[in-house]
């Protein structure tokens, strides 16, 4: 499973009730930040999530109004926060403009109390553990280095308790070693294998973020089979035009990439303030129903199942 916290949904300005791009990603121990524009800090406080393990950073690209809240937040994650380490990626590009802000501007005289890290974005793998991985891809926007990404479980096999109950597998380590992977013996002598005790590989749990996009025809691998799609929704067709001079989407081209990549849960955030929310969700719905508008502090969470929003602060 995946969370994901919207700390801010607009586009390229603040409006009253929507706040710049900026989202948070929970996934067991890990703490994602993707994108940071301008007030993030004090969404992240409003949000009730707090700073704690806040050490990796995302970047889709580097405009400002996805970049510029770094400086505050690197700032008071160095001073107060008692951070180690930040890890920052981004296109490099990205890093160049986040270079200057952080060690022009906010640190210009001395080092960073905290070790900063810019990681160059290539496409490919991030990171990965033993239950899943992060992977960028590139998108086009305007300007170089503009990514999106990918979040997603690695298959695991369910323990079957019935077929352990009966080969009388006991509670415990034992159980344990064999979702692992590995054989047991048990009291009596008998090897129990995995094969015995786990089912078939399900496939975990596909979640995918992107920014700022104006071409989705070569997203729709990508996003195949996604449980849930996050991607911005600047404009509707009604000005159809002006999103392809800015490289952006409309509400609409959003939803076709989402039905044609069959995506269980479509989100749209980054909207612009000259549009009302009912008429961007009306207009992804006529193409894919199960569609849902981000607001600021919307908390989703993301199973098999798709994507289901739980609260909203």
């Amino acid at each position: 499973m995946f969370e994901v916290i919207f700390l801010g949904t607009s586009s390229s300005a603040p409006s009253v009730h929507r706040g710049l791009s900026s989202h948070i990603v929970l996934h067991r121990q890990y703490r994602f930040m993707i994108d940071c524009g301008e007030g993030t800090q004090r969404q992240i406080l409003k949000s009730g999530l707090g700073f704690k393990r806040l050490d990796k950073v995302l970047l889709t690209h580097g405009h400002l109004d996805h970049i510029l809240g770094l400086g505050g937040l690197v700032s008071t994650l160095s001073r107060w926060e008692s951070l180690d380490r930040l890890d920052i990626y981004g296109g490099a590009h990205t890093l160049q403009r986040v270079s200057n802000l952080l060690f022009k501007v906010v640190f210009p005289d001395a080092l960073p109390p905290a070790e900063i890290n810019l990681i160059e974005l290539q496409p490919g793998l991030i990171m990965a553990d033993d239950k899943f991985t992060l992977s960028a891809f590139p998108v086009e926007h305007r300007g170089p280095d503009c990514f999106g990404f990918v979040f997603e479980e690695k298959p695991h096999r369910p323990f079957l308790n019935e077929k352990a109950e009966a080969l009388g597998v006991p509670f415990g380590p034992e159980r344990s070693h064999l979702v692992q992977g590995y054989p047991v013996t048990l009291s009596d002598g008998r090897i129990i294998r995995p094969d015995d005790v786990l089912g078939e590989a399900q496939p975990g749990v596909k979640y995918v973020h992107i920014g700022d996009v104006g071409r989705t025809d070569n997203l729709v691998e990508i996003c195949s089979r996604a449980d849930a799609l996050v991607i911005e929704s600047t404009y509707t067709e009604e000005e159809g035009q002006l999103a392809s001079q800015f490289g952006h989407l409309t509400a609409a081209r959003a939803a076709q990439l989402a039905r044609a990549a069959n995506v269980k849960t479509l989100i749209l955030t980054h909207l612009s303030r000259r549009y009302h929310e009912r008429d961007v969700r009306h207009e992804a719905r006529a193409i894919f129903h199960n569609t849902y508008v981000a607001r600021d502090l919307d908390h989703f969470r993301i199973t098999r199942e798709g994507a289901t929003r739980s609260k909203q602060s």
